[in-house]
């Protein structure tokens, strides 16, 4: 499968790599000794023990003092036999009545590194903007949009991902860690043996997910109710994949809808027009007469040309262009479009953050995102020097912070595949309904093309009111699928959830 195949049909996915596996040969066959001794090979040394060491920041003119721990937790089956082992780190506090959160990214397949070395953890390294080369120093300085001054955090690296690993063979591997469903039951025992190991039990309890892991986000929190005993406080869902991909775009106005309003986000940034009452707009026009035009289709002559005005209007693009796409703007399309006369690719998780296309004369995107390219080396870079030199956890592993493996050997069979998201979003309404005290910050960025905010709009709209209808709050800022990679727009996440936490 080429690589501009697979683009297109990848949504909602912090770092997803869309990297093609080798060709093999049809008619060249394993040798089965050769697969067996391959089974059986041993595992590289095994990983340290836990290690901590103390460390200190500058946080608005304070020195915050806490101690980072990297260990690992192991993951057994019903006879009690080790399986994996998951590597977490921990960021803590002394303090009396601290909460912890823990954080998880998505992918299938991302490690932690992007929440904690990106967006909440203590320290940060520059990646996802405009400007940035994978080949920039990964120096790791003070982050100013920590959560760390009110919760601890613990960021968990999912078997495959990180230094996380599984300990069975490749099949046994699938069969137990890769599917959405053991995902969240293996994922969840997780959390509890970290509660326990540090007896955290009796404290305020948070889950923070991005992308996918705002997927995994809901669901834990529920299976974490009702299967494990343990109950959490609050859920912050950063860029999710919680809207379903239901419908199909040759009927149903839902995915266009839902993408409309980022892109007109993408074009009023460059204007210098992107505020909350000018989107405020959009999201009324998307919401209704853009609905009912293209619910309309052709049994009404002045639908099309009334949307396609209207969709040129809002987004800046070449008429002709808008008129060939009928206002229903495909993601891909448009992220080429944009920038055709630069010779440059929009990325589809912030379309103002480009690269060059090497390959601009042919008729589809022959290259990966620009975002995924440029992450993979400063993330991976600052994360294994920190974990080595600074806390001195050292091991020959490789890290992966984005494995195509896990992506690739993903269970996808099920109505809970990768990358739908109904499943989360029953499974946020049954949480909220089961806890009156439950809160929920669902937090995107505008122009987001991957896990697009109007998604989580449109779901959301759906819940009904439980109580306080505050419980449930969607939040957008400026920039794309990472855009705590702007510091206002991270530091305004860091206040909305600090509001939360607050609030218990």
């Amino acid at each position: 499968m080429k690589l501009n195949q697979v683009v297109p049909a990848l949504t909602c996915v912090t770092a997803l790599l869309c990297l093609s596996p080798a060709m093999r040969s049809q008619d060249a066959k394993p040798d089965s000794k050769t697969e067996d001794k391959a089974a059986k090979s041993p595992l590289p040394n095994d990983l340290p023990a836990d290690k901590s060491v103390p460390q200190t920041m500058q946080l608005d003119g304070k020195t915050l003092k806490y101690t980072a721990t990297v260990g690992t937790l192991p993951v057994k089956n019903a006879e009690g036999k080790p399986t994996g082992e998951v590597v977490f780190t921990s960021y803590t506090m002394d303090g009396p009545n601290r909460p912890v959160t823990f954080a998880f990214n998505g992918g299938p397949g991302a490690a932690s590194v992007y929440l904690n070395l990106g967006a909440i953890g203590p320290k940060r390294v520059d990646f996802g903007a405009e400007g940035q080369s994978p080949s920039d120093p990964a120096t790791l300085k003070d982050n100013p949009g920590t959560w760390l001054d009110f919760t601890d955090l613990v960021f968990i690296d999912p078997i495959g991902t990180g230094f996380s690993r599984s300990l069975v063979a490749p099949d046994e591997t699938k069969k137990l860690f890769y599917g959405p469903d053991q995902d969240i039951a293996y994922l969840s025992k997780i959390v509890y043996d970290w509660l326990v190991k540090n007896g955290r039990l009796e404290s305020r309890k948070y889950i923070v997910g991005e992308s996918y892991g705002g997927y995994r986000g809901p669901r834990l929190t529920s299976y974490l109710q009702s299967q494990i005993g343990v109950a959490m406080n609050g859920l912050v869902l950063v860029s999710p994949a919680l809207a379903p991909n239901d419908g199909s775009p040759e009927i149903s106005p839902i995915p266009w809808m839902i993408t409309l309003p980022s892109i007109v986000a993408a074009n009023y940034e460059r204007q210098g027009k992107l505020t909350p009452e000018n989107m405020a707009a959009v999201i009324d026009y998307t919401r209704g007469e853009y609905m009912v035009d293209l619910g309309k289709g052709f049994s009404d002559p002045t639908a099309t040309p009334r949307v396609v005005k209207k969709v040129t209007e809002l987004t800046g693009l070449d008429p002709t262009f808008v008129k060939q796409s009928g206002g229903r703007l495909e993601t891909q399309a448009f992220l080429r479009e944009e920038f055709r006369e630069t010779g440059k690719l929009g990325s589809r998780y912030d379309p103002n953050v480009t690269a060059y296309d090497p390959f601009p004369f042919n008729p589809t995107q022959e290259t990966n995102d620009p975002i995924l390219l440029s992450i993979i080396a400063p993330t991976t870079t600052g994360m294994v020097d920190w974990v080595t030199r600074t806390v001195g956890w050292k091991t020959d592993a490789r890290y992966n912070a984005l494995s195509e493996e896990v992506n690739r050997d993903w269970d996808r069979s099920s109505r809970n595949g990768a990358f739908s998201g109904s499943a989360s979003a029953t499974d946020l309404r049954i949480a909220v309904a089961t806890d009156p005290k439950l809160r929920v910050v669902i937090a995107h960025g505008w122009a987001d093309l991957s896990c697009p905010f109007m998604g989580s709009v449109l779901t959301v709209s759906q819940i009904p009111i439980m109580g306080d209808p505050t419980r449930i709050q969607v939040h957008e800022y400026p920039g794309g699928h990472m855009y705590y990679a702007r510091l206002a727009s991270s530091l305004a996440l860091r206040k909305d959830v600090m509001e939360m936490v607050e609030k218990h």
